[in-house]
């Protein structure tokens, strides 16, 4: 998957308006009437992962506008601590509520051979900014006891890298998570790929991939 995703942000010509219009429409025919669930009597404006619904997307956000919505789906982890090798199913959300900002929660669950839901894994909730020189922070806190930043950019109007500045650990936190780059892109069929690549145990500048999947839009 991450050679396929590369390949697609580097090589990938731009969509026309029409061709992008055409694939929303498509895709909306199942995902256009649902939105994630809220208490509706908040005195400011609550989260939509619904485009259609909720206030307007704020303008400066506009080169994120294909994150918005809820993903699902299934994908593989590779731990650099040692342990075993494991597919998982995940549950990605982009949301927001008119301010600057994209919230963002992900919770994974592992999966059997025949891919049954076994048990709870990882989850992940944060914050996505980007300012007028196209330059994205993301935050997060990870249920493992870690909270990380992470920086990058735009590869394309489909694609955003992203690297990691800054992680801390709490002490009952994850000893072996070092610094990584995660890449998030709509592939060709239009669902949702991820990689997450992190150093290499022993190394000092080798990434190798921890934990990819592929999602398709259930919500937008």
């Amino acid at each position: 998957m991450l050679v396929a995703m590369n390949n697609e942000a580097d090589n990938a010509a731009p969509l026309s308006g029409n061709e992008a219009v055409a694939r929303a429409a498509e895709q909306s025919k199942s995902t256009a009437g649902r939105n994630i669930p809220t208490l509706g009597d908040l005195p400011v404006a609550e989260d939509t992962a619904n485009l259609r619904e909720g206030p307007n997307l704020h303008d400066g956000l506009l080169a994120l506008l294909p994150l918005v919505g809820v993903w699902r789906g299934e994908g593989h982890a590779a731990p650099t601590d040692g342990t075993a090798q494991y597919a998982f199913g995940q549950q990605i959300v982009f949301a927001h509520d008119g301010e600057n900002y994209l919230s963002y929660s992900s919770r994974i669950w592992r999966l059997d051979d025949e891919g049954n839901a076994t048990g709870q894994d990882r989850r992940e909730t944060g914050f996505v900014r980007i300012d007028l020189k196209d330059n994205i922070e993301f935050v997060t806190a990870h249920s493992d006891g870690a909270v990380e930043i992470m920086y990058g950019r735009p590869r394309t109007e489909r694609a955003w890298q992203l690297e990691s500045a800054s992680t801390m650990v709490t002490e009952t936190g994850p000893a072996s998570l070092g610094p990584g780059k995660r890449l998030y892109g709509l592939m060709p069929n239009n669902n949702l790929g991820w990689v997450d690549e992190r150093l290499a145990p022993g190394t000092d500048d080798e990434l190798v991939p921890w934990m990819s999947a592929e999602l398709t839009r259930v919500i937008g």
